[in-house]
């Protein structure tokens, strides 16, 4: 009985064993096989690379003209660069100057050849060893009303007021410009927006190459500057809740209402909370705006105006930015500091002071208001 019993066992365990083997083996080359394939794209990636980073031709030494045009980002610096030939991708150049942190392109006139190597060429546009000298150089500060700005542009280039303000606001060229540009879209088009390039020219010295630029040439100039410098936030903005219009109007406020770094984070924090706890966002300056004059102060009878600007009338982020924002004020709007504030309140002598209850926050007004008037008071007499 006990043979008959045994048998059958032997013959399970001597099945089993053989399964045991071929599972072995069939695992043994999955493995071989994950090995090699990981192995060939490794080796694949590094040749890739490699072939990134070297010449194109290290015997090609013809010099090759090419032209950074102000304000270029590394996106559009790539492309220029792969269409003439001197780099093998215009992708991999924008994500290796991302990974190597390399900033400070310069726009201008180049002489590059296929002969030098990724390194080299970001060298070169990093000096800035351009071939001509700019004819013009002028200086647009930071928080400008539109308005001003083409006064600056109609000054230093001799063009006619009227001429740039006809142009900034020419329909047919926005809709151009809109589909020339990342950054812009329809929505600087809608019913009610004052001008649909207020916060999109952006503040910074520009260089150009003639000494009366077209109204265009200065215009394009400064939304590319904008585009590069938006365009540095990429990941950020795919991470926002709000649209690139709304991240400049945000930052345009900031603008307006801070004079220090720290400040600019911290009431970005205090605006990103009464947004989320859908608080109006109740700021000055989008009073003055929608007014359409510069308030030294704001009284309740200008909070009363009614334009899709005024954020004491109209909840949520205005319609659109109501100065140009620098990039320090765009960043804020991106990264603001977390905090518990709701309210802050702007000293004659440029402090803030922020409070969390509204009750903390009239305190503060009520003891620091006739700094105001009294500053107010001194500069009519001084007038």
């Amino acid at each position: 009985m006990s043979d008959s019993n045994e048998k059958p066992r032997n013959i399970i365990f001597e099945e089993r064993v053989s399964q045991a083997k071929v599972v072995r083996k069939i695992v043994f080359f999955c493995v071989i096989a994950l090995v090699l394939i990981v192995g060939i794209l490794g080796i694949s990636g590094f040749l890739y690379v490699q072939g990134a980073l070297n010449p194109m031709d290290e015997e090609d030494t013809e010099v090759i003209e090419v032209t950074i045009p102000i304000g270029s980002s590394t996106t559009k610096i790539g492309s220029i660069l792969e269409e003439e030939g001197l780099i093998q991708s215009g992708t991999f150049f924008r994500y290796y100057v991302r990974y190597q942190n390399e900033t400070g392109f310069q726009a201008g006139d180049y002489g590059l050849s296929r002969s030098m190597s990724l390194d080299e060429i970001i060298e070169e546009l990093k000096e800035g060893r351009v071939l001509e000298e700019p004819e013009l150089v002028f200086t647009v500060p930071e928080g400008l009303w539109l308005e001003d700005i083409a006064s600056i542009i109609a000054e230093e280039t001799g063009h006619d007021i009227d001429a740039v303000m006809e142009t900034l606001n020419d329909r047919e060229y926005l809709e151009g410009l809109i589909a020339q540009y990342h950054v812009l879209t329809d929505d600087i088009l809608q019913e009610g927006i004052r001008y649909p390039l207020e916060g999109y020219l952006f503040p910074a010295r520009y260089d150009f190459m003639e000494a009366e630029p077209s109204i265009e040439a200065v215009i394009e100039a400064m939304l590319s500057r904008t585009e590069a410098v938006v365009g540095q936030y990429e990941e950020l903005l795919e991470q926002s809740d709000y649209t690139i219009h709304e991240i400049l109007t945000l930052a345009s406020i900031i603008e307006r209402e801070a004079q220090t770094s720290e400040d600019r984070y911290k009431i970005s924090g205090v605006l990103h909370n009464r947004l989320q706890r859908g608080m109006m966002l109740q700021v000055d300056p989008t009073v003055a705006y929608a007014i359409g004059e510069h308030r030294y102060m704001t009284t309740y009878a200008d909070t009363r105006e009614d334009s899709p600007y005024n954020t004491y009338r109209y909840e949520g982020i205005p319609i659109g930015p109501i100065a140009s924002p620098g990039q320090d004020s765009i960043e804020a709007v991106l990264r603001p500091e977390e905090t518990n504030y709701l309210f802050f309140y702007a000293r004659f002598n440029g402090e803030v002071l922020y409070s969390e209850t509204y009750e903390e926050h009239n305190a503060i007004h009520q003891r620091y208001r006739d700094e105001w008037v009294e500053g107010q008071q001194q500069e009519e007499e001084s007038e």
